[in-house]
């Protein structure tokens, strides 16, 4: 199981490929969020590499400058971008997913400018809406063309219909390829924990494409060696995870993670761009693939997300729903009831919880068949 094993070392040491680039003269570029078109940065050279906070180290830096009433995620990615966490960053996206992602963008920005000594990279916002109107589409369209053009300056030469092309093509190919990765913990028996599996996403949001995909095709073809994964079959919604505590203090617990609504899960790959065969067409399939993908629990409606969720569940044959919210991201809250008669399934709520815990308490209904928390 090498593939696997490099994934999870490799989503471990966030910064070891960076490094490799950034030491082979080539730029490196971070994201908050997967609103961001990262297929513009690779069409540029740019190695795109997602930023993850920390749930155990203090977020100080972050509190004095966003405040402890905004999500810990945020306020980590700002402390660790101080420090100088992510070694070097030769450019910063942070996309308009939440307030916390906005707010943060504001910060960097300022302090970018007020104090140069800090190393903060340059940082533009990507802001993407997720309405499903032709209007929203040229807005969208709008800002990736703002955005290609920003990144442009940043390489210092064009990006080419034919790269970006090449590098829609390479991240589709990633997302297919993650998708069926996921299939892996869907089948009964399930062939991959949902520890595992959020960790090899995380692992391929910090790689260059063609590398993720080879890596995944690996994993792939050592799949009929993978033990099998037992416990009680749980649809995860509700906040997003960029870390594997929460996920490994379920299996632990006996729940087996199959599926989630999250953009460091499912929700990260289920949808390509299907680049069309007109060139001058690209922008606007990059635009519709980032407007419709989703449907996030800040963006999305409670409708949407009860249906999306109901639908998912099913597909992964979910026993129980579990609902996790974390501290100051009450977005999942409102939507919880509705999921749960969507799905009909057992489930529960946990709400309030610190970045990277879970209070296991609230779960021991979710682990007896039939019974509802």
């Amino acid at each position: 199981m090498a593939a696997l094993a490099e994934l999870t070392a490799l989503a471990a040491d966030r910064t070891a490929v960076a490094q490799e680039w950034s030491a082979a003269g080539r730029p490196v570029a971070g994201y908050v969020g997967a609103d961001v078109p990262v297929e513009v940065l690779t069409a540029a050279g740019f190695l795109p590499v997602r930023l993850t906070g920390d749930p155990v180290a203090p977020p100080v830096a972050g509190d004095r400058y966003l405040g402890r009433g905004l999500d810990p995620v945020a306020r980590s990615v700002l402390t660790r971008l101080l420090a100088g966490a992510y070694g070097r960053l030769d450019a910063l996206v942070v996309s308009h997913d939440c307030e916390a992602s906005l707010r943060l963008f504001y910060a960097v920005r300022e302090l970018h400018r007020t104090e140069p000594g800090n190393g903060l990279p340059p940082v533009h916002l990507v802001d993407v809406l997720h309405l499903p109107h032709r209007s929203t589409t040229r807005y969208v369209l709008a800002k990736i063309r703002q955005f290609r053009a920003q990144v442009e300056r940043w390489a210092g030469g064009p990006v080419t219909d034919e790269d970006l092309a090449g590098a829609v093509a390479a991240h589709d190919r990633v997302r297919s390829l993650l998708g069926r990765v996921a299939a892996l913990r869907r089948t009964r028996p399930a062939h991959l924990t949902g520890t595992q599996a959020l960790t090899v996403v995380a692992a391929t949001t910090a790689l260059p494409p063609e590398r993720a995909a080879g890596l995944l095709e690996g994993l792939l073809a050592e799949a009929g060696d993978l033990p099998e994964a037992t416990g009680r079959r749980v649809f995860l919604t509700g906040s997003s995870h960029d870390h594997p505590g929460v996920y490994t203090a379920l299996q632990e617990a006996g729940l087996l993670v199959v599926g989630e609504d999250h953009d460091w899960g499912d929700l990260l790959h289920h949808r390509p761009v299907a680049p069309p065969p007109d060139p001058a067409l690209l922008e606007l399939a990059l635009a519709e693939r980032y407007q419709h993908n989703g449907p996030g629990a800040a963006a999305a409606s409670i409708r949407q997300r009860a249906a999306h969720t109901a639908a998912a569940a099913r597909t992964c044959g979910a026993e129980a729903l579990l609902s996790y919210v974390r501290v100051h991201d009450d977005a999942p809250r409102w939507d919880s009831p509705a999921q749960r008669a969507a799905t009909g399934l057992p489930a529960a709520l946990v709400d309030r919880q610190p970045y990277g815990r879970i209070d296991l308490g609230a779960l021991a209904a979710l682990r007896t068949p039939g019974v509802a928390a």
